[in-house]
């Protein structure tokens, strides 16, 4: 039985999230469906990391197995036909072996939130972006969220409905940035770890956001971290700002 490994691209904004729901429309059943209707089979599909309602993709990972062994581009084109007009779409599609587990066998998921740092609000972006009309300092976000690098009880960050059996994880990566175009400027978060804790990124967000206007010091942030206080940290960033950029497989 063929296994196929799908990459793909969602805007989270019509989606109570990737996973199914009985009565809601996710991005899992979307693709579910369009499966049955393209090959006439049931599946379940297995994805890299679940999303949150609201929060985007460009490059989620997800396998299934079809009992037939169709060409990959036919797999792409028949499940792109039969998603329309759901804004979610099949970049590729290839087979893997059975080993291969789209959840399991990652190694290291990529997540980037964007902040629109300016007075007037979006109009283009407004479905992806966190409209932050106040001025903020990236360096200073920037210098925070090296504190929360590395092995840590990310209890402070954590949601309370977070069904996770521990709340330590290893950041590997939370870097700040300022990006400007032409009059958009935009403050963009890049972050990348094993795993995640539900909600982790955008309350890791909404802290550093105070950070950035001085609310907050680096030492502030560290201190929350150790103390698992979430009273102190920030409001909890909208998902919309949120999306998962990429997954990486293999070692190393």
């Amino acid at each position: 039985m063929p296994r196929y490994k799908l990459v793909i691209e969602y805007d989270g904004g019509p989606f109570r999230g990737w996973q199914r729901q009985a009565d809601d429309p996710t991005v899992q059943g979307a693709i579910e469906a369009a499966v049955l209707r393209f090959s006439g089979e049931s599946v379940r599909l297995t994805c890299a990391g679940r999303t949150d309602a609201g929060v985007h993709a460009i490059h989620q990972v997800a396998h299934c197995d079809l009992v037939k062994e169709w060409r990959t581009d036919t797999v792409r084109d028949a499940l792109n036909a039969h998603l329309r007009p759901q804004p979610v779409a099949i970049l590729s599609a290839e087979i893997v072996p059975e080993t291969f587990d789209a959840r399991y066998s990652a190694i290291r998921r990529h997540y980037r939130y964007r902040i629109l740092n300016r007075r007037s609000p979006a109009a283009l972006t407004r479905a992806h972006v966190w409209h932050v009309p106040w001025p903020l300092d990236a360096g200073l976000m920037h210098e925070a969220a090296q504190r929360l690098t590395g092995r840590h009880d990310f209890t402070a960050f954590r949601a309370a409905e977070c069904q996770a059996n521990s709340p330590v994880r290893t950041l590997e990566r939370l870097d700040v940035s300022r990006v400007r175009m032409g009059l958009q400027e935009e403050i963009v978060v890049a972050t990348c770890a094993r795993s995640f804790l539900h909600h982790q990124v955008r309350a890791m967000v909404g802290t550093l956001m105070l950070a950035g206007c001085r609310r907050l010091t680096a030492d502030d942030v560290a201190d929350i971290l150790r103390t698992g206080d979430k009273s102190r940290c920030g409001p909890l960033a909208p998902a919309a700002g949120l999306t998962f950029v990429g997954v990486d497989y293999g070692t190393g």
